[in-house]
């Protein structure tokens, strides 16, 4: 009888040393999934944010043309009032960090908690202005605004409207350079 006991007891331990281990990996995991990604570094600035998410829209068709970049700039020096020596930093750190990154989600998350849904719409306005700057739409443009306005959390009612106001405003600067 004493050996099965010491059998039971034994086999009673060894059952919760894996208890113990299994509730300490998942300790662990769940601190890693909560935890932030040290690979994302600090938040963005919201300048900065906005020109990635830029650039986001004029390398969705794997080019970028100079008429696009010469948008982005104008829409850095407009919306933001920036001066055209930071602007040239801006463009270049933010070129960079595009590429760098594997995703939108660090820098709309940026704008998400610094900036009103007022703004939020301006942005998507102004990525609407940058993708019709050029040749027209296109398709790959057109889906990274959409990605890009439901991260910023623009409802799709505000996303139309934020197309056609751009629509209008392409179609009357078209306008004034004719005259």
């Amino acid at each position: 009888m004493g050996s099965l006991a010491t059998a039971i007891y034994r086999a009673h331990a060894r059952t919760s040393a894996i208890y113990r281990d299994i509730l300490l990996m998942l300790g662990r995991l769940l601190a890693k999934i909560q935890a932030p990604d040290d690979n994302e570094g600090p938040h963005p600035s919201v300048e900065l944010a906005a020109a990635v998410l830029l650039f986001e829209v004029a390398w969705a068709d794997h080019r970028i043309s100079d008429i696009e970049l010469a948008t982005v700039r104008r829409t850095l020096v407009h919306e933001f009032g920036i001066d055209e020596t930071t602007v040239d930093t801006l463009v270049a750190e933010s070129r960079s960090q595009h590429e760098d990154s594997v995703g939108m989600h660090r820098f709309t998350r940026a704008l998400v908690e610094a900036w009103s849904a007022e703004q939020r719409l301006q942005l998507v306005v102004q990525l609407w202005r940058l993708a019709l700057c050029d040749a027209g739409l296109d398709k790959y443009e057109d889906a990274a605004i959409r990605k890009i306005a439901e991260l910023l959390y623009v409802s799709h009612t505000d996303f139309i409207t934020a197309k056609r106001q751009a629509q209008r405003l392409a179609a009357g600067s078209r306008g004034n350079s004719m005259n």
